[in-house]
């Protein structure tokens, strides 16, 4: 049986940007393009990103920012069960956040899966 299997997140991402404001668009751009790209491959079946926020502002004038930034993914894995699709969907999504070069994953909810 298919099971769509979602899970949330924050990233961390470090850029140089001008201001707060940029910093936050270019971190979201970036996460953005890296995702699309893991859709376009079909890898994820659906992700959006819910917002970004400075995490560290610079030290000094060429110090780079640290932007976190909160994002939901969605993989559709085949399993007997919702147990075994969240177990299976959860190592899935890890491995294509890592195939994406995202660092820093910190998940703020456990997967949930759903039939698909």
């Amino acid at each position: 049986m298919e099971f769509a299997v979602s899970r949330t997140g924050t990233t961390l991402v470090t850029l140089h940007g001008g201001s707060d404001t940029t910093a936050c668009e270019e971190a979201t751009e970036e996460l953005a393009a890296n995702l699309e790209t893991l859709a376009a491959d079909g890898t994820v079946s659906d992700w959006r990103i819910d917002d970004a926020e400075v995490y560290e502002h610079p030290t000094g004038p060429f110090d780079p920012y640290t932007i976190s930034v909160e994002f939901s993914v969605t993989v559709v894995v085949e399993a007997d069960d919702s147990d075994a699709a969240a177990e299976a969907g959860s190592g899935a999504i890890d491995d294509a956040l890592e195939n994406a070069d995202v660092d820093a994953v910190t998940y703020t909810s456990s997967p949930t899966a759903s039939t698909a």
